[in-house]
């Protein structure tokens, strides 16, 4: 019998897997959601799962001295390893980016990204962005693109937005998961980050979700389809719009 189980990994105990992980469960998969920071332990063997999805969260790729941070470096290292279907979600994709050698860092000029942002396939990534997307934003880091990574998609104030490693493993910078309530929230908690450069007040934010979530969530039903096809095949080079 197929694997029909996906991990799924956040960092906060209020955190929510959100459109993601009600898109995963459409599809018929069970969600099996840890939270390292808050103690719970990562699989020894990425195989118990049909992939893996490790989503954002406040902290840093760079924390070191956080033993979950550590925890979720190894298993994304275990992962890619056994060619593990993976999907990587803001600090997700750059926990896989420093996994492959890459930097995490903050923007030179002290840019941040909140809000909606245009992001732009590339030439290789059409086949996974069929257009260009008003995308949501939440992060003050960005990735550089790993050695063998695939850029699928950049934007302007970081560059890299998307991309792929061997045929199942993605990452993503941006926020497909965000649903409105899920937005209100954050916009309410973290609403000191507003003022901040390249933050997009509250009410744009918004007024440009109503303009711009169809467009977002068609995209994540789309990719989250051909990604769990993956996930149940372990074989999967031909992405679906």
């Amino acid at each position: 019998m197929a694997n029909k189980k996906i991990l799924l990994i956040l960092h906060q105990a209020g955190s929510d897997p959100g459109r993601v992980g009600e898109v995963i469960r459409t599809l018929g998969f069970e969600l099996d959601i840890r939270i390292p920071a808050i103690g719970h332990k990562l699989p020894d063997d990425p195989r118990e799962h049909a992939g893996a999805v490790i989503f954002g969260g406040p902290m840093s790729a760079n924390d070191d001295h956080e033993a979950y941070i550590r925890s979720e470096i190894q298993y994304v290292e275990r992962t890619l390893k056994t060619e593990t279907p993976f999907l990587g979600i803001c600090l997700g994709a750059q926990l896989m980016a420093r996994v492959l050698g890459a930097e995490v860092r903050l923007h030179p000029e002290g840019q941040m990204e909140i809000g909606y942002h245009l992001v732009q396939p590339t030439d290789k990534g059409r086949n996974y962005f069929a257009q260009d997307l008003h995308a949501y934003q939440w992060h003050k880091e960005g990735f550089d693109l790993p050695r063998g990574g695939v850029l699928l998609a950049r934007g302007d104030a970081f560059p890299n937005q998307a991309y792929r490693y061997g045929a199942n493993a993605y990452g993503i910078q941006f926020h497909p998961e965000v649903t409105e309530a899920m937005s209100r929230k954050w916009l309410r908690k973290a609403s000191h980050m507003l003022v901040e450069p390249g933050a997009q007040p509250a009410e744009e934010q918004l007024r440009d979700r109503v303009r711009h979530d169809g467009d977002m969530d068609k995209w994540c039903r789309n990719f989250l389809t051909h990604w769990t096809s993956l996930a149940e095949t372990t074989n999967g080079s031909d992405p679906v719009r």
